[in-house]
């Protein structure tokens, strides 16, 4: 008697994330909305008509959306499409390094809490219940009063508020991970601390990180946009959103316009981490998965 036996085809996590990811139609939508975002922060201000000071106050002053000017013109005359598209570079570039540097710092810390215990995880542990017991946004804003107000500093302010919430996130993971098998037998043939930390834990951390990184993309591009709509981050004339929404308030009756596009250039951004955040937030947590 043949038995005919059908191989099993093995699917690596990754390629099944993706194929769950590729399902959510949503998320689908937020990767279409920050791939255009990324392109157009990259190329976008090699091929806009004009530069973001290039001012025409006789001739082109508070003009509305037109053929020549698709998003009008502000109180100096400067080309509201133009320095949308230039804003785009400065605020994708403050949400990522801004969460970039939250990730490594709050990642190193959090690993150290999880793994050492002790009095590391009761100092690291109160560190971040006191910076967490602020409002993330007063947080920011008492340091960029103390550092400064630039644009710089309130990206330097948005990575610090956030470091907590990476923190804790890895120092839960780290927690359980520590428990498993393959941890316990590196420790058992005398695997150096160093290395098990950054070669086996972090690595099994990931899934996380990416999607809360994704999330808190949106997060900072939200609070750098407020930063620079008190004064306290990007100064003019660069054509940070949140800058540009503060310099309109004057002319909000009179020319709409100089409001509406900046902030809807936000509201699509935020939309569109959001959304790619959820979606690798159901490809990539099992208990998400039915």
């Amino acid at each position: 008697m043949e038995v005919n036996l059908e191989e099993e085809q093995v699917i690596s996590p990754w390629k099944e994330a993706w194929r769950t990811f590729r399902k959510n139609k949503l998320a689908l939508v937020g990767g279409g909305i920050v791939t255009f975002f990324i392109l157009l922060a990259i190329i976008g201000p090699f091929v806009v008509p004009e530069g973001i000071d290039d001012q025409k106050l006789t001739e082109a002053r508070l003009q509305p959306p037109s053929a020549e000017y698709w998003f009008g013109t502000d109180d100096f005359g400067r080309d509201i499409f133009s320095r949308v598209v230039h804003g785009a570079r400065i605020s994708l570039s403050v949400g990522f390094f801004s969460v970039m540097g939250s990730i490594i710092v709050g990642s190193f810390l959090g690993i150290l809490a999880g793994y050492y215990r002790g009095i590391v995880d009761g100092v690291i542990s109160r560190i971040f219940d006191i910076m967490l017991a602020f409002p993330s946004i007063l947080l920011a804003i008492g340091i960029v009063a103390v550092l400064g107000p630039s644009l710089q500093n309130a990206l330097i302010a948005i990575a610090i508020i956030n470091i907590p919430t990476f923190g804790r996130l890895i120092r839960s993971k780290v927690l359980s991970v520590k428990e498993e098998e393959f941890i316990l037998a590196a420790k058992s043939i005398g695997m150096k601390d160093t290395r098990i930390l950054f070669h086996h834990i972090l690595p099994n951390s990931m899934p996380p990180i990416i999607v809360q990184g994704t999330l808190a993309i949106a997060t900072a591009i939200i609070e750098a946009a407020a930063l620079g709509f008190l004064g306290l981050g990007a100064r003019s004339p660069k054509p940070e959103w949140g800058r540009m929404l503060a310099d309109s308030q004057a002319y909000f009756i009179n020319a709409p316009w100089m409001m509406i596009f900046p902030g809807l250039a936000i509201i699509l951004t935020v939309l569109g981490f959001n959304l790619l955040g959820d979606g690798l937030r159901d490809a990539l947590d099992p208990k998400m998965k039915t």
